[in-house]
């Protein structure tokens, strides 16, 4: 392991045309071939990986989850459906506000990277400490534990699978995907792109059902009289919930902002992969739901606690088992890019000095963030240990969604900040005044239907305040500290 280049010369722009590799010119091994000066992370992600990569974050189990939660509080399948095209409009509003940043400030860490160069290091740590703490290893265990439990479904299908079993097979795909990605970038990207395909093509399958029932004429929830047809009318709270459960299913689409120094031309191919992908998603999410309501009513949808597995047992017969193995292998993606993007944010934070500098080392040879990519994994497998997530995903959302209002903000205040800086993307000035409107009121209606998961959220974060104080802004730490830290 070496340790990157220094924090003054990582804030370089641009890197010339050799940047990503590894400088040959230190000093010799015993076995005479040379030890890097300087180990950075290569750039191997083309506009194909750039693209697998948000589309197989977006696309985990939220698609096979979400579409309960959106119907019951939107109140109708029209208004259903509305969602759900909305929701892609608000995250590519979103993502094109982060193409912006993301070439003007080139540095991989997303959210966290962007908030630190604009606001300071103290804000920027909130975000680090409450994403490493609790955002990202819940999100794992999450995901990790809804692919077991599809997998292990086919073999208990009368009860539910033991608790034992689906925390072992968790551990066991974290464990598996983890070593993949110490061993290869090019392994994890190849990885993410047949799972993405995987996805696609599952979801490729309930919709070309879909359609087929919609030619026989089986499409009574879609017709103009019963799409719009309301048991009661939603408030305004509950259709901000249910933007809250399709937002949940397009979380995600900010990951590639977090690898932004292994994008190969990042100027050109980061927009264009928010171009390609975002509507892609949203087209898929919008013709998936249709096709769901071609062979469910309402009342089967909202009593289905797996709703792709109860549209194939209707309209599958014996290939119903299909479904939820497409859902284990959506699931395995989605765990593969959530190691991926967060061990980078650690990376990113232990570079900057805001986390031990053993997470910023990489290895000499294979170029991955060994480190970050162990503390990741292991936070993940705690999480598992604990057991109750659900409060935890709440959290989990306020402050992903909080991290998001703040970095949008920092786009105004940095253009207003450095007016002269070359921007090769400039949104127009509605596009983040747009996405900040519909933030604050989301961000609002949540405040107000769940202010103690909000509190929380926000004491999560605050509890960073005094560990930035005492390991951070304090440079005169103990020696013993510093030669732990230098042991290990």
């Amino acid at each position: 392991m070496r340790r990157p280049e220094s924090r003054e010369r990582g804030h370089r722009q641009e890197q010339p045309s050799g940047a990503g590799k590894a400088s040959m010119d230190g000093p010799a091994r015993d076995d005479g071939t040379r030890v890097p000066d300087r180990v950075t992370l290569k750039k191997e992600i083309g506009l194909l990986s750039a693209c697998t990569i948000i589309i197989g974050n977006i696309i985990g189990s939220g698609i096979f989850i979400s579409p309960k939660g959106v119907l019951e509080h939107s109140g109708s399948v029209g208004a259903a459906l509305l969602v759900w095209m909305l929701g892609g409009g608000v995250a590519a509003l979103g993502s094109l506000c982060y193409a912006e940043l993301g070439v003007a400030i080139p540095k991989s860490g997303g959210d966290y990277a962007y908030v630190c160069e604009i606001f300071g290091g103290l804000v920027g740590f909130l975000l680090l400490w409450s994403a490493v703490l609790i955002m990202y290893p819940t999100t794992l265990a999450v995901i990790a534990l809804t692919f077991s439990s599809y997998v292990l479904q086919p073999v208990f299908p009368e009860c539910a699978p033991p608790y034992a079993a689906t925390r072992v097979l968790s551990a066991t795909c974290l464990l598996l995907l983890t070593w993949v990605n110490c061993c290869s970038v090019r392994m994890a990207t190849r990885i993410q792109d047949a799972f993405t395909v995987g996805k696609l093509l599952a979801l490729g399958l309930i919709i070309a059902v879909g359609l087929v029932q919609i030619f026989k004429g089986n499409f009574e929830a879609l017709t103009p009289q019963a799409v719009f047809s309301m048991e009661r009318t939603p408030s305004v709270g509950q259709m901000a919930l249910a933007f809250l459960h399709a937002s949940f299913a397009f979380s995600g689409w900010n990951f590639l902002n977090y690898v932004t120094e292994e994008v190969v031309d990042p100027r050109r191919n980061l927009p264009r992969a928010i171009y390609i992908s975002i509507p892609l998603v949203t087209l898929v999410y919008t013709l998936t739901n249709m096709a769901y309501f071609s062979s469910m009513s309402s009342d089967e949808l909202l009593s289905s606690n797996a709703v792709a597995v109860t549209f194939g047992e209707k309209l599958l017969g014996m290939f119903s088992v299909i479904m939820p193995i497409s859902v284990a292998l959506s699931t395995f993606g989605g765990i593969n890019g959530y190691l991926f993007t967060s061990s980078r944010l650690c990376f990113s934070g232990a570079r900057e000095g805001h986390l031990p500098s053993l997470l910023a080392m990489i290895h000499v040879n294979k170029c991955t963030p060994i480190p970050a990519l162990l503390v990741c994994c292991t936070a993940a497998m705690v999480i598992l240990c604990i057991g109750e997530t659900h409060n935890l995903i709440n959290y989990v959302s306020f402050i992903n969604y909080l991290s998001y209002g703040v970095t949008i903000a920092g786009l105004l205040f940095y253009r207003w900040k450095k007016p002269n800086l070359y921007r090769p993307i400039k949104v127009r000035l509605l596009v983040p005044v747009c996405y900040l409107m519909f933030w604050a009121l989301l961000l609002g209606f949540s405040l107000y239907s769940e202010p103690l998961v909000c509190g929380v959220g926000l004491l999560i974060m605050l509890t960073g305040v005094p560990v930035y104080f005492l390991g951070v802004h304090c440079r005169a730490k103990p020696k013993c500290i510093n030669r732990f830290i230098g042991e290990l």
